[in-house]
């Protein structure tokens, strides 16, 4: 599955080239509570077809009404980019279905140039990061790579918006809970990729739509491209699979590197990478490991979910509080345990 900010600029660059009128909403300020992020993208067609979102919906539903022709709106037209703004009022918050005292600021591109898309989409697909500059007060784009992402900003004139190459997660080993894990990042938009030496484990995987690497993971790890968007999960339970993939993968940019494993089993873990491999306690900061948030989960799925949601915490920048890790929270209930 591919992610949605790249779904909308194939599809807008797609429809543009087909000559078919095409409107470009780019979520640019909120203010109280908003259903998307700044930055969120939303493709429009003439004849009423969306890919993306910028709202609930009831947004959507409006800018249909009132942009494409098939449903009785002014129909679409180049010119330069607009700024249009929902949610003033308390009436207009109840009827566009924002939260109450939410308001949402979208800037309109009609018609962006094919030429910049074709541009932009070549340079994603090469694993670059570049930041688009929109100069609302003519409607050029410039297109910048840049090395690190950069947070999202509007000031009236230019959007400035950092784009990516999909987000990517590595699983090391192919056991039933990579299964699990690759149809959660799959379903929430990461391209996935399994590395496992083993034929018998590799032979049995049947998770559609996630590239098999058969290698060793050191060498997977180091011809991988990694990049700010990536993460790299250890899981095959063995420590000459797991670390040689975690040495060269704690060393690389991966906004994510953790490993399966039980708080003895991974304490041992930082104990040979630093004695064996001559990495030191602020090279381990990075390790995540025991790896998830604690819910008390037992089963492959359950697991999943909970590796999942620590994944999605780093790619967001959330930073989760200490006493919900698997290690401290399993201390804590061994500590409120009676003894007998």
């Amino acid at each position: 599955m591919e992610s949605i900010d790249l779904l909308v600029l194939r599809s807008v660059r797609d429809w543009v080239k087909a000559g078919e009128p095409v409107l470009l909403a780019t979520v640019a300020r909120t203010w109280g509570s908003s259903p998307r992020p700044v930055g969120s993208m939303m493709a429009l067609r003439g004849d009423g077809r969306v890919v993306g979102s910028v709202s609930g919906g009831c947004i959507e539903d409006d800018l249909i009404h009132r942009y494409t022709t098939a449903y009785g709106g002014a129909g679409m037209r180049g010119g330069l980019p607009e700024v249009v703004r929902y949610g003033v009022s308390a009436d207009e918050a109840h009827r566009f279905g924002l939260p109450c005292g939410g308001t949402l600021e979208l800037i309109l591109e009609f018609d962006p140039a094919p030429a910049r898309l074709e541009q932009l989409l070549e340079l994603l697909d090469n694993g670059s990061l570049v930041r688009r500059d929109l100069d609302l007060s003519n409607g050029q784009v410039t297109l910048t790579p840049t090395p690190l992402p950069e947070q999202f900003s509007f000031d009236g004139r230019h959007m400035f918006n950092t784009l990516g190459p999909g987000y990517r997660v590595l699983l090391i080993g192919a056991g039933a809970l990579a299964e699990y894990l690759a149809t959660m990042a799959l379903f929430n938009g990461f391209k996935v990729s399994v590395c496992d030496p083993r034929p018998e484990y590799m032979g049995g995987w049947n998770v559609a739509g996630v590239e098999k690497i058969v290698g060793m993971p050191d060498d997977v790890v180091r011809a991988y491209r990694v990049d700010v968007r990536t993460c790299i999960v250890a899981l095959s339970h063995d420590p000459r699979l797991d670390d040689l993939a975690l040495l060269e993968a704690l060393h690389s940019p991966a906004f994510y590197v953790g490993a399966i494993g039980s708080r003895r089993n991974s304490q041992l873990r930082r104990e040979r990478l630093i004695e064996h491999f001559g990495e030191t306690e602020a090279s381990l900061k990075r390790l995540h490991g025991p790896i998830g948030i604690y819910i008390g989960s037992k089963t492959p799925a359950e697991i999943a979910v909970s590796v999942m949601a620590e994944i999605l915490a780093a790619k967001n920048g959330v930073a989760l509080p200490g006493e919900i890790s698997v290690s401290r929270a399993k201390h804590s209930r061994e500590l409120q345990v009676p003894a007998v």
